[in-house]
């Protein structure tokens, strides 16, 4: 009786801290310093009104130049698994300004998935960012919707409107439920409102950004709608020749529900889908720690890189988060630049984000401000 005492209050104890741990991470506030070029922050429920009050209502952070121009909108956290997006948005928000057009930046596009890690995948809850002055804190999420916002799971998911039959679980995977519908499951009106604000603030370009285990074939490229191919294409050749190695895929039509086809299909904009490798996601992996998550090194995928294993390569060195933030910074100004020297009369100029080598020589961290800096008005939450 005695020993059965001690295990049930052993296991109450547990309880109690694996609560307190996901109560934390779930309610953690991630502030946002808004940079000089943040003009405006809006809810996605602006654009569709049923979002408002849910874990969903993400933020978007609008920035605007003088000069008029063409329109943009920069997802990070479609996973929230794969940080460099986040992060990416987040020195987009603090830093950047624009002299022409407009940019729309969503850092937590799927909120939900923010607050939850993986399953059985031993994710730290949150990372830190070293800084100059300090560092800052971010949860890690996951790459579905947490359930505890939606649930439950169908046992076969059929993409609206397409009817395709797709895992179950992707239901909960904002980038499968593009375009979205009003009436549909948390990640489905997500994915509408997106939408919605893509058609109604008739944006140009709308760019996704991602990251990819090394064991998959999609990966160190731009993902581009038939619409962007020739966008892509050239981006690609100004990247490859001038900063590190970055490919081209070419959207699969036959593949339903994700953004850089359903954003080509249903609305007037260039999609584009970035991805960045990152060795925290590989089956192969040994311990999923906050080291792996930043460092990007991993004996383990190193040795199935060595046995033809992996679509990219890997060494001793890794894939750092700031290489991987520092990629979609590069690729994100060139697409602009590219962009803009075609379509004059739409373009997209900014200035303040970093590039490739200043985010390698300084470090992430280097372009995220300081919170306790920021004026009365001056931040937002995540």
């Amino acid at each position: 009786m005695i020993r059965k005492t001690a295990v049930l209050l052993l296991g109450a104890v547990l309880a109690a801290l694996a609560g307190t741990s996901f109560y934390r991470s779930r309610h953690l506030r991630e502030p946002v310093v808004l940079g000089p070029g943040v003009k405006e922050v809006r809810r996605l429920s602006s654009y569709v009104p049923k979002l408002r009050g849910t874990t969903n209502d993400a933020n978007v952070y609008v920035l605007e130049g003088k000069e008029p121009g063409g329109a943009v909108l920069v997802l990070g956290g479609s996973h929230p698994e794969e940080p460099a997006t986040r992060l990416t948005a987040w020195i987009l928000a603090e830093q950047a300004e624009v002299d022409r057009g407009r940019i729309f930046v969503v850092p937590s596009a799927n909120r939900s998935a923010t607050t939850v890690t993986r399953p059985s995948g031993a994710y730290p809850p949150s990372y830190d960012i070293p800084t100059p002055w300090g560092k800052r804190t971010f949860r890690m999420g996951d790459r579905w919707s947490n359930p505890l916002d939606q649930w439950p799971d169908p046992e076969v998911y059929i993409h609206y409107p397409s009817r395709q039959n797709l895992a179950y679980v992707d239901i909960r995977n904002l980038n499968r439920c593009w375009p979205g519908r009003p009436n549909g499951t948390l990640t489905e009106k997500t994915a509408y409102a997106l939408t919605t604000l893509i058609r109604e603030e008739r944006l140009d370009l709308v760019i996704d950004l991602h990251e990819a285990e090394l064991q998959y074939p999609v990966i160190s490229t731009i993902v581009a709608h038939q619409k962007g191919q020739d966008l892509a294409a050239l981006a690609s050749m100004i990247l490859s020749g001038e900063e590190f190695h970055i490919g081209v895929e070419n959207s699969p039509p036959a593949l339903r529900g994700l953004s850089h086809r359903e954003i080509g299909d249903h609305t007037q904009a260039i999609p584009l889908l970035f991805e960045t490798p990152e060795p925290f996601l590989d089956a192969t992996r040994g311990r999923t720690d906050v080291r792996l998550l930043l460092e990007g090194k991993d004996d383990f995928v190193v040795r199935a890189g060595r046995r033809g294993l992996l679509f990219e390569k890997i060494d001793e060195k890794g894939w750092p988060i700031d290489v991987r933030v520092g990629r979609h910074c590069s690729t994100i100004l060139t697409v602009l630049e590219v962009w803009s020297e075609d379509n004059p009369g739409r373009a997209v100029e900014l200035r303040g984000l970093p590039r490739y080598a200043e985010v390698i020589a300084r470090g992430t961290g280097a372009f995220l401000r300081d919170p306790s800096t920021a004026g009365p008005g001056g931040l937002a939450f995540e």
